[in-house]
């Protein structure tokens, strides 16, 4: 493996543990900062949101190369850290998390470009996939790490570990990713104009819509397991692990098989599984370790469809690459912010966690629509040829 994948691998790492540790330490951290748990809820919205207001800038950014925007953006991870470890109460907090998702989407829409151009024509998607294999990383292994440190010590630990992680994401990229040349100059309108067709506006529905369902469940996956399942918050730690390597293979599985079968197909399928995978939430939710095996499957899902997603963007988005890599993790984010609001209405409203699961399974069936549109369009161009 290339070492210049591993330096973006690196990058996502500290995305991952930033973004997804909130839903390991939600209870922790509300109960800190005496607001409720769907309060504390808008901390993931926060995050997402920074995303959706970072990514665009991309678009004043085509001047530079692109080792230069990813040192960039590696520097606001680490004062996004900083500022969250320092936090005095909620709102610097919020404040905190909205800065930490401001490289978020950027930093994905230059790294993917980098993983491309650094990869031979037939291993694309599975390069895609390693860059993104930080993400899978962080939920294996450095969200249960960094829940664990909150359950030991404060839930401030996590961010410090969030520092750590930012600076060696700028060493690395600043050793090992070579100075690539910047993408030809397309001007700030030209950026704009892949827009026009309706492809990318299709892949970036279904990554909002099945993303969004995905989360409608996972922002709470915490006090469900908890409530629901019968699981200790001792056992959260380990159980996140669990997650994590559902994330982890349904990521690698992706790339080799998009490489094979064409994003499209993977993308498609994968995203009828997530609602059926949902299904089976809501229904079996208080069977412990029921709920625990369609959790693996559904957060399998959350990257076996991320990494095809990531590609097909760059692939409908000529011209305005770094714009479109961008924006299909906006569009993730947004999902993520949307989830994590529509989820926690059943809560606040009486009901137990598991109609969180409930109220994604439509969102997800919307983007299983919008990517069978995009297939469909696919088989008729490649039986055209």
């Amino acid at each position: 493996m290339k070492k210049s994948l591993i330096a973006l691998a690196l990058g996502t790492l500290a995305l991952g543990i930033t973004e997804y540790v909130m839903m390991a330490i939600l209870p922790e951290v509300a109960s800190s900062l005496g607001v409720s748990i769907p309060e504390a809820g808008h901390l993931i919205s926060a995050y997402a949101l920074g995303v959706s207001a970072g990514a665009p800038l991309l678009v004043f950014a085509y001047k530079f190369k692109p080792k230069n925007i990813l040192l960039f953006l590696a520097g606001i991870m680490l004062l996004g850290a900083i500022i969250s470890v320092l936090s005095p109460n909620y709102w610097v907090f919020l404040v905190a998390r909205f800065i930490s998702g401001l490289p978020h989407g950027a930093y994905f829409g230059v790294a993917s470009i980098v993983a491309v151009q650094l990869a031979d024509e037939n291993h694309k998607s599975s390069a895609v996939s390693v860059m993104i294999a930080g993400m899978t990383i962080a939920n294996l292994l450095g969200v249960p790490l960094a829940s664990s440190l909150c359950a030991l010590l404060s839930w401030r630990f996590p961010f410090v570990l969030t520092i750590f992680c930012s600076l060696l994401v700028i060493y690395y990229i600043w050793k090992w990713i070579p100075d690539i040349d910047r993408l030809p100059n397309q001007g700030f309108k030209g950026q704009f104009k892949f827009l026009k067709n309706k492809e990318p506006w299709l892949v970036l529905a279904a990554t909002m819509l099945g993303n969004g369902g995905i989360f409608c469940w996972y922002s709470y996956v915490s006090p469900l397991l908890n409530q629901e399942g019968g699981f200790g918050l001792q056992m959260i730690p380990m159980l996140m692990v669990i997650a994590g390597f559902g994330m982890v293979i349904g990521n690698l599985a992706s790339g080799r098989l998009s490489d094979k079968y064409k994003p499209e197909r993977v993308a498609l399928c994968t995203q009828l599984l997530a609602a059926i995978a949902l299904v089976g939430i809501f229904f079996l939710a208080q069977y412990g370790w029921i709920s625990v095996v369609l959790m693996v499957i559904c957060t399998a899902c959350l990257f076996a469809v991320s990494g095809p997603e990531q590609f097909l963007i760059l692939k409908h988005s000529k011209g305005g690459e770094m714009l479109g890599g961008a924006s299909v993790q906006m569009a993730f984010n947004l999902g993520n912010a949307l989830g994590a609001l529509l989820g926690g209405i059943p809560i606040s409203a009486g009901f137990s966690p598991r109609y969180a699961a409930m109220t994604g399974i439509p969102l997800c069936l919307m983007g299983f629509i919008c990517l069978g549109i995009l297939y469909q369009g696919y088989r008729s161009t490649d039986s055209d040829m």
